[in-house]
């Protein structure tokens, strides 16, 4: 068991830090709201992932890959929810520069829009039910082990998050510009609508 999840512990590590759209949506949340709103996103987005684990040990995740009316309701809600986001993001209008500790929108809002962003992702309870199998032994409890693997993958993305927060209030004064702050905004904008969109075509 000690092994399995050591050898899971590694490999969910490189896929925290290999970068993605949360990782872009941590760092333009710290950079454009503030330090508290980037951490309230980066919690809220391990908090779906930690939701998508605990749901996947307990089985229903299995709904996804045998009902196809559960997989395309989920699927539609989540692209309308990553376009919405990103129409939100490119009709943003570029503001004074957050301060690092107090600024930005109240940290619950950032909560659930890193909650819903993978909670709402049905590619997310598929892939874990596909990638906790691979770590499991024939003598482990499926349940157990699969939620310990889900909460290790989580507390490393609130490490990593973290780190990215740090990092991004640290840069220099150039990420605080007016222009790199709403080109930020667009490219995230972007990046969500074409999330979105391939995942209300992906069938």
């Amino acid at each position: 068991m000690l092994s399995s999840l050591l050898l899971f512990s590694a490999t969910a590590a490189l896929l925290t830090i290999t970068p993605g759209l949360d990782t872009a949506l941590v760092l333009r949340t710290a950079v454009n709201e503030g330090r508290r709103a980037a951490l309230a996103a980066g919690i809220g987005i391990c908090c779906g992932v930690l939701a998508w684990g605990v749901i996947v040990a307990c089985g229903l995740g299995a709904l996804l890959q045998t009902s196809a009316a559960a997989y395309t309701l989920l699927r539609v809600v989540g692209a309308g929810w990553l376009l919405w986001l990103g129409v939100q993001l490119l009709r943003r209008r570029s503001e004074p520069a957050a301060n690092p500790d107090t600024a930005g929108e109240p940290g619950g809002n950032w909560f659930w829009r890193g909650v819903l962003t993978n909670l709402l992702n049905p590619k997310v309870g598929l892939f874990y039910l596909t990638f906790l199998p691979q770590f499991l032994q024939p003598q482990d409890s499926v349940l157990w082990m699969s939620l310990a693997m889900a909460l290790i993958h989580a507390l490393e993305g609130v490490i990593w998050f973290a780190l990215l927060v740090l990092v991004a209030a640290r840069a220099s004064a150039w990420l605080q510009a007016p222009t790199v702050r709403r080109s930020m905004d667009r490219l995230l904008g972007v990046a969500f609508i074409g999330f979105g969109a391939k995942l209300a075509l992906d069938h």
